[in-house]
């Protein structure tokens, strides 16, 4: 039976988002792969709002990651996002993908996601769960 080892969420203000992606070497440029950025100029409404609930999803990725090793040192350097990738399905239904040592770490780990847009704001929610709680779930 899975356990919840961790429960993360974010919430972007799209304005705000889409003025940093707009500035020449923005942190934002190597975030999102090249998937992402397919996958948001592809919707029919503005890509910042897009990119922005992926960013959320990331960080609410790492936050639930964070909280699962709570009281432990972090197992590695806090910018990871660019390994953490959000996918959708036929029915545009988002998932998280993991790449590189962040998918070695939580090999054993599932992670539910939902994704809301409201206006000018986007939000995730992130829940990580691990079949054995007993190990250290974020190692």
């Amino acid at each position: 039976m899975s356990e919840v080892v961790g429960v993360g969420v974010d919430l972007v203000h799209v304005p705000a988002f889409a003025d940093q992606l707009a500035q020449p070497g923005s942190r934002f440029a190597h975030v999102f792969t090249p998937g992402e950025r397919g996958d948001a100029r592809d919707r029919p409404s503005d890509v910042a709002r897009h990119l922005a609930v992926r960013w959320a999803a990331k960080e609410a990725v790492i936050k639930a990651w964070s909280a699962s090793i709570h009281g432990h040192p972090p197992v590695m350097d806090e910018y990871v996002h660019h390994l953490i990738e959000v996918v959708t399905d036929a029915w545009n239904r988002p998932r998280i993908r993991l790449h590189g040592e962040v998918a070695d770490h939580l090999a054993d780990h599932q992670i539910d996601l939902s994704l809301s847009h409201d206006a000018d704001y986007a939000t995730a929610f992130v829940v990580l769960s691990c079949e054995d709680s007993q190990e250290n779930p974020g190692t």
